[in-house]
């Protein structure tokens, strides 16, 4: 029996069992049919759609469709006398007729041929049956007909349809569908009918034979036959076909279809897709179709794998088979789809044709075993078919096959997308279908997107974008190859338009040209082969070459969506860029997006190129910004050191390779140096030979030269030539360098070539024999294939040339045919320098072998490269997003490209890439037109309140200008939201930063600083330039009328005061305000007084470089660095103009000293700068403004203290360098130089005593003391150093304190005025008992200094203790200087000051201390201090000062010179000058009483010597000669003198009588020291009591 008969009985075997069984009910769900992996398909038909319930019976639903189907099939003339039985349901026709089987012929890819389209067998069906005999019976009714008979007689019957046979249930009506003599209506019936089984799940898994019945069914659908009629009619059948395989493959029977089904339906498929003569609507639904079947079936494959689970590879081997059964050749030139009766038989598809079967119905509808069906095995189609697919829709896409139409490619372009976005990394997965895609697909894909036919291209990019999206790990060099020849494309190959506003300097990161740009074509040289042209070298894809606007376009958005991948760059990076033999294709899209986002690659381009690259740009950039915070993945990955060790040695081998290309010896010398070869020619050789980037022609020439046959040597050592034929190892050979031109360079390759070669082949005899057989293949081969030869060389020829060279002997002469026909049919070349198709195969080819020594491409899910990667490419993308700022006048641009801003700043700030963020902050400053070094004009600064509810502004030029310029209002915003929670990033980035605060800042827009509480300096504000006008507008709302506003107007005018601010000035000034306010300033400040020290050192760097030079002869006003005089210098005034004040620079000196004096950290690594800068603005001060000077002063003593434990500063440098200011930059600047000096000595310290002891501090007191500004904060210096614990009056500073107090004691002579003015207007009222104190601040000042000297006196012992003096130098130098203060004081024409001097002068010189030393030093007190004292006081000039007080001092006076005389007579006694001083005394009494004053000096003086006689006399010093001859000269001068002024006072005192009456009672006269000795008590208390009187008068 023949296959087609086994077929139909095999099908109609169901039908048979269930008539001939006596129960009609239908056959057990539990069929026979083992269907593999029946368990797992469960979860597999999950996915699949379910049926759509019905509210009719089912059973009289089929039979209404068998009843529509044969009521249409009677009205035709051929089935017109057809039996009833279709309608009644009865059985009279014996024939069994079953669904064909399509499994049973091996081999073929359907069914048997009761399924053929061939016109020549019809399952039975004749055109004779359904006519009338002769005598009117009825013939054996039509099989067509019997078949829904029987269906209808099995369904009498049925309970429940889904319990009933599924093959039985579509027999009939595939038989209709099948057969070739029903008409389009009637096929369309049956097909309707059956889709609507599968939609109300009549025929479902649980149905009876379910897998044979939707095997049949496919069989039956792909092999569809009708009566071609109406073209319309015959696509609506189409249609159809079309629908019920989709709804095949997408129903719960798809996973049950074999592949043999797969392949025909989806042959079936692409059939229509391809047919020209049907309907565009049609080929366009069936082109849906396919694309929705595929990604059933492709869908499909994942869930295989899930299956599969770990054990893929027996998935794989399943397509290892022979696949010839599946083979798909879909018709694409013929016109018919499917096979009508009419279709003449060479349209016939050959895929459907079998051999001839008996056409008999009654051999046709056998009966076949019963148990055929049972022993059948259904596999459902997995991979093989999916292979076959795959392969068919990627051959569709051959460039170079005629035979398909563009509009075919474009189609399989779709479906292969479906299918590589439903399953790509599937496919990839498995060898079968990966090796399809990395070779076949790749390939047609690659010369597919240079075509000038916009669709193909669009669906070529497209398709090539998705397979590099899922498939990219198995296609490291194809995508190599793609995206270099896109980015060679793409790339402008022109310069950046040069615009007016913006600066090149913003955009300098662009790369004009990509690193994989090649260098011109080499110039033809070797005879081998000319040149390729530029425009055949573009065809072929070997350069990018010019493209259309729209080809342009369609490119970008193939880049923009392969970048938009949040690993595809970092992948290229680690593949690529890191890879010596790789081009740098990360940076080179970087740098092509970079270079596409400029508005001017419009040009070139269309209109959406520039933002698609730009997003793409901004895309690129937001990914890393999301990966910021992620986990690091280190898993499975490289190391990250590793990949940075790669790109360094990468960078020297291409910059040796290009110095090389240009100098060989020069680059070779390099990488040796750099030690990428070492120093023998086998390395060097090694590396010419693997790396990709040396020039082939000039390694050629290098070779070939005199001298370099080392390197020749080595580098054939490298090619393995054992059983190659000699022109093999030739091409082996000339493929890896170019042959140079000249006959001895050649000759010389030539020669260590055989001499290599000869060795190794049994076909040439010797060395000589190569070298001969060598030139003549390269003759043969430039013969062969040059352009310029008309008359090709025979192998005759070929073998004549080389005739008795071979040792005498010729070659064998199957030995030079298969050289000749080698060199014929294969030309040795270079690819890169021809262009037929054969050198891009044989690229294509290296390609190939090249992909496994490459490796697999590494998969970079992680933020572990980001780091290295952003610094790689941050240049290009920081200058696009500044030039597209600045060009841009677009909303939506400007708010991505602050983003993009925003996120490279938080990326270089997180991985601590200073110079982008540098980079980043120079661009910004630049727009924000803040940034240069001329600080606008403030001379004309206004400010304006505006209302009585909110605060002024300023108005200035700035103010408005920036107010005006919305652009750089958002650049300003953008640059400090970058800088802030980056500060400790930023380098040279500062000084951009501190220019812009500086502007603020002189602009009163922002304060010096935002927290003063963390300045560490108790300064006021820094003051800043006065407005030229304060306005108050909300006071002048009210009086807005013309009068006011023309008086207003004239009155500024007559006083030359600028105009008043617009309206519109002042907005712009508010607005600009505003925008300062939002960048909130503050944050950053704060952020800084918490940097670490060493994030301190490049602010304060940029802090510093502001300052004005040191050599510059003067600072002009408002300037920063050196900056042309502003209108109110008067630029043409001469040098030694007076100096203006420049708030900036004391900004600048304020903010680095608060820095520097943060921590003792700071201190000692930005002291020392600090200190110099405040030093140099102290030495020139008098080219800097006195404000400027102060606080310098000040910030220097802060910096002295805090750094004095470094030397930073020395103080007694700081203090002399004050000292030598002039008298009046000194007072202008006594208030904050002596806070500072307060600073530095409020504590004990070294500080303090080097401070105090120097002769500058002393000086600068004695300079501001006497100015009535400073003179207070002297004073309280000087009170500290002298009262403080410990004091800070030392030797070397002593005098100088006694000098300095005795001037503030000297300076209260002004109270002297108020006391004698109270003194007049109460002369007549009862004076009080005590002169009540002075108000006067300097008297008290004076006051306090008196007590200050007079305290001290109790250091004084110690003083000399520790002094290295002799003892009379030392009495001299610490007690002498208070006893002259002192004695000065005792002068001063105020009361109040004078009698505190003359107290404490008594209490000084009656002190026990004084004498304590053996020597006389003390007794200067007389000479030096009380006889000077009372000589003053005599004079008119002191007398008139304070005529009622001085009168009383002078009694003092005299009263202490007496006292003191006294209390140290015993000691004077000892003293040979005693009677000269003691004469002296007399002298000073004489003239006491002769001064003229009245009675007060005239009792006084008289009753003072008095007692001084009395006591000289009772002690034995004052003693007649009669009594002591040895007193006999003191008595005798005594009363010499005495008697001239006082001529009675001997006679009142007599003590001669007293003597004369001792001597004659004889009584003892006691001895001078007896009498001392004795009377010391009298003493005493005669000194207190003087002292007391002294102090009442």
């Amino acid at each position: 029996m023949s296959q087609d008969a086994q077929s139909h009985a095999t099908m109609d075997a169901a039908p048979t069992a269930a008539r001939g069984s006596s129960d009609v009910s239908p056959r057990p769900s539990t069929s026979a049919l083992r269907v593999v992996n029946a368990d797992t398909r469960s979860s597999d038909m999950q996915y699949r759609s379910r049926p759509v319930s019905v509210a009719v019976d089912p059973v009289s639903l089929v039979v209404s469709e068998c009843i529509s189907v044969t009521s249409v099939m009677r009205k035709h003339a051929r089935w017109a006398g057809s039996s009833v039985s279709s309608i009644l349901g009865g059985n009279p026709n014996p024939v069994q007729l079953g669904p064909p089987s399509p499994l049973l012929r091996p081999g073929s890819k359907g069914s048997a041929a009761s399924l053929s389209v061939d016109g020549t067998q019809d399952i039975g069906v004749a055109n004779r049956w359904g006519l009338r005999g002769k005598k009117g019976k009825s013939m054996q009714d039509n099989p067509l007909m019997a078949g829904f008979g029987r269906l209808r007689h099995e369904l009498s019957s049925c309970k429940d349809i889904h319990d009933f046979d599924a093959p039985a249930l579509l027999s009939p009506f595939l038989q209709v569908i099948q057969a070739s003599s029903t008409s389009a209506p009637i096929t369309i019936l049956a097909l309707k009918a059956i889709r609507k089984f599968l939609s109300y799940g009549f025929i479902s898994p649980d149905s009876p034979r379910f897998p044979l019945a939707m095997q049949s069914l496919s069989t039956a659908i792909t092999h569809c036959r009708f009566e071609a009629s109406d073209s319309a009619q015959d696509e609506v059948v189409l249609l159809m076909i079309l629908h019920l395989m989709e709804d095949m493959l997408s129903g719960p029977g798809g996973a049950l279809l074999s592949d043999e089904s797969v392949c025909e339906m989806m042959e079936t498929g692409l059939t229509m897709c391809c047919q020209s003569r049907l309907s565009e609507l049609l080929r366009r639904t069936a082109e849906a179709a396919m694309v929705r079947m595929c990604q059933i079936i492709f869908e499909h494959l994942k869930h295989l794998e899930v299956q599969a689970g770990d054990d893929l590879e027996a998935l794989d081997n399943q397509a290892n088979g022979d696949t010839e059964a599946l083979r798909m050749v879909p018709s694409t030139n013929g016109h018919d789809v499917i096979a009508s009766s009419d279709a003449p038989p060479s349209e016939e598809r050959t895929s459907s044709s079998t051999e001839n079967a008996n056409n008999d119905p009654e051999t046709n509808s056998a009966s076949a075993p019963s148990d055929a069906p049972e022993s059948l095995e259904i596999k459902p189609y997995s991979l093989p078919s999916m292979k076959e697919l795959f392969r068919v829709l990627v051959d569709l896409l051959d460039p170079h096959d005629k035979q398909q139409g563009d509009t075919m490619r474009v189609m399989a372009l779709r479906i292969i997308h479906v299918a590589l976005e439903v399953a790509g990394p599937s496919i990839a997965r498995h060898p079968a279908l990966a090796v399809v895609a990395e070779d076949r697909l790749c390939r047609h894909l690659f010369q597919l997107v240079r075509s000038d036919n916009m669709a193909i291209l669009q669906e070529s990019l497209i398709v090539a974008d998705t397979l590099l999206e899922t498939c990219r790990g198995v296609l490291k060099l194809q995508q190599e190859l793609f995206l270099s020849y896109l980015v060679a494309c793409l790339h402008p190959p022109v310069e950046i338009p040069w615009e007016p506003n913006i600066d090149p300097s913003l955009y300098d990161g662009i790369p004009q040209r990509p690193s994989i740009a090649k260098p011109p074509p080499s110039q033809a040289g070797s005879g081998r082969a000319t040149p390729v042209p530029v425009q055949d070298r573009q065809k072929l894809g070997m350069e990018g070459g010019t493209r259309k606007p729209d080809a342009r376009q369609a490119m970008v958005e193939s880049v923009s969506a392969l970048a938009r991948m949040p690993s595809f760059l970092v992948e290229l990076f680690v593949n690529y860029d890191c890879d010596a033999n790789r081009v740098n294709l990360c940076e080179d899209m970087i740098g092509l997006l970079s270079r596409s986002a400029l508005p001017d690659s419009a040009t070139w381009s269309t209109t959406s190129v520039p933002p698609l690259c730009l997003d793409a740009l901004l895309g690129y950039v937001q990914c890393i910004a999301d990966r910021l915070d992620d986990q690091p993945v280190l898993e499975g990955l490289p190391d990250r050191a590793d990949l940075r060790e790669q790109r360094r040695r990468k960078k020297i081998i291409v910059k040796g390779a290009t110095k090389f290309n240009e100098k060989p010896k020069e680059g070779l010398g390099y990488l040796k140096e750099s030690g990428i070869i070492d120093n023998n020619p086998a390395s060097a050789a090694k590396f010419l030979r693997q790396t990709s980037r040396v020039s082939k022609a000039v390694l050629g020439d290098f070779l070939s030269k005199k001298g370099n046959d080392e390197y020749l040597d080595s580098f054939l050592d490298l090619f393995d030539f054992s059983g190659k034929r000699v022109d093999e190892a030739l091409r082996q050979l000339l493929e890896s360098f170019r042959l140079p031109g000249e006959s001895p360079l050649i000759e010389r390759i030539v020669t260590a070539f055989a001499k290599k070669y000869h060795t190794l082949s049994e076909d040439v005899a010797d060395q000589d024999a190569v070298f001969v057989l060598t030139y003549a293949i390269i003759m043969l081969n430039v013969d062969q294939h040059s352009p310029k030869i008309k008359k090709r060389m025979e192998l005759v020829d070929f073998a004549r040339q080389v005739r008795g060279v071979n040792d005498g002997k010729d070659f064998a002469p199957e030995f030079l045919q298969a050289t000749f026909e080698a060199i014929r049919t294969n030309e040795i070349i270079l690819p890169d320098e021809h262009d037929n198709q054969h050198a891009f195969d044989y690229a294509w080819r290296e390609l190939l072998l090249k992909t496994e020594s490459a490796g697999p491409l590494i998969h970079c899910n992680t933020n572990i490269y980001d780091a290295d990667m952003f610094a790689a490419t941050w240049k290009p993308i920081v200058s696009t997003l500044s030039y597209v700022f600045m060009s841009a006048t677009d909303d939506a641009v400007f708010s991505r490209v602050v983003t993009g801003f925003d996120q490279c700043a938080q990326i270089a700030a997180k991985y601590g890439i200073t110079e982008a963020l540098d980079h980043i902050i120079q661009n910004l400053s630049y727009m924000t037109t803040l940034d240069n070094e001329n600080l606008s004009n403030t001379l004309l600064n206004t400010e304006v309140k505006v209302s009585d509810d909110s605060d002024s502004v300023m108005v200035s030029e700035l103010a408005v200008k920036l107010g005006r310029d919305f652009k750089a209002q958002l650049a300003t915003l953008v640059l400090f939201r970058v800088v802030k929670g980056s500060e400790h990033i930023i380098k040279n980035g500062w000084e951009h930063i501190v220019r812009i605060w500086l502007k603020l800042f002189v602009n009163s827009l922002i304060p010096p600083f935002y927290n003063r509480s963390h300045t560490y300096l108790k300064l006021p504000k820094i003051p800043l330039h006065t407005p030229s006008q304060v306005i108050d507008r909300a006071a002048k709302a009210a009086d807005t009328g013309l009068f006011s506003a023309l008086s207003s107007y004239i009155s500024s005018y007559a006083a030359d005061d600028p105009p008043e601010p617009s309206a519109e000035e002042v907005e712009s000034s508010l607005s600009t305000a505003d925008c300062i306010k939002a960048c909130h300033l503050e944050d950053i400040f704060g952020n800084i007084s918490s940097l670490p020290v060493v994030a301190l050192s490049p602010l304060m760097e940029a802090l510093l470089d502001q300052l004005p030079d040191d050599e510059s002869p003067s600072v002009p006003a408002i300037t920063v660095k050196s900056v042309p005089s502003s209108p109110a210098s008067g630029g043409s005034k001469p040098v030694h103009t007076k100096p203006t004040y420049d708030p900036a620079v004391v900004y600048i000196l304020e903010f680095c000293t608060v820095l520097a004096l943060r921590t003792p950290e700071t201190i000692e690594l930005l002291g020392k700068h600090v200190a110099e800068a405040l030093q140099m603005i102290l030495r020139n001060s008098s080219r800097y403004h006195s404000v400027l000077v102060s606080r310098a002063a000040y910030y220097q003593f802060n910096v002295l203290k805090a750094s004095y434990d470094h030397d930073f500063v020395r103080a007694p440098v700081l203090l002399h360098t004050i000292s030598s200011f002039p008298r009046d930059m000194l007072a202008k600047t006594s208030q904050l130089v002596l806070q500072g000096l307060k600073v530095c000595i409020e504590q004990p310290g070294p500080l303090r005593s080097e401070i105090m002891t120097s002769p500058d501090f002393w000086l600068i007191l004695r300079t501001l003391a006497g100015n009535p500004n400073s003179s207070p904060t002297v004073f309280d210096i000087l009170e500290g150093g002298v009262s403080g614990s410990p004091s800070a009056i030392i030797a070397d500073n002593y005098e100088a304190a006694i000098a300095l107090l005795n001037e503030y004691a000297t300076a209260a002579q002004v109270g002297a005025a108020d006391e004698q003015k109270g003194e007049r207007r109460q002369r007549n009222a009862r004076p009080p008992k005590k002169e009540a104190a002075s108000e006067n601040a300097i008297v008290s000042r004076g006051v306090k200094a008196i007590n200050l000297i007079s305290s001290m006196t109790a250091r004084i012992p110690h003083l000399m203790k520790q002094s290295h003096l002799e003892n009379s130098e030392a009495w001299s130098a610490y007690w002498l200087p208070i006893f002259q203060a002192l004695t000065t004081q005792c002068t001063n024409p105020c009361r109040e000051v004078r009698q505190l001097a003359f107290s404490s002068l008594q209490r000084s010189l009656l002190s026990p201390e004084l004498t304590c030393s053996d020597h006389k030093e003390w007794t200067a007190i007389f000479g030096e201090v009380l006889f000077p004292l009372i000589l003053k006081l005599l004079k008119p000039e002191v007398y008139s000062s304070d005529r009622d007080g001085m009168s009383e001092t002078r009694v003092q006076a005299a009263s202490l010179l007496c006292k003191t005389f006294l209390q140290y007579l015993v000691l004077l006694s000892k003293w040979d000058g005693m009677l000269d001083l003691w004469l002296q005394i007399i002298d000073i009494m004489d003239r006491l009483m002769n001064s003229g004053q009245g009675d007060s000096l005239e009792e006084a003086v008289p009753e003072n010597l008095k007692n001084v006689l009395l006591f000289m006399s009772s002690s034995g010093y004052l003693v007649p000669p009669l009594k002591d001859p040895s007193q006999e000269k003191l008595w005798v001068e005594t009363w010499k003198r005495i008697d001239r002024f006082l001529p009675d006072l001997r006679k009142d005192l007599s003590l001669e009588e007293e003597d004369e009456e001792a001597i004659a009672s004889d009584k003892p006269v006691p001895k001078p020291q007896a009498a001392v000795e004795e009377e010391p008590a009298p003493t005493r208390p005669d000194a207190g009591q003087t002292e007391n009187s002294a102090g009442e008068a």
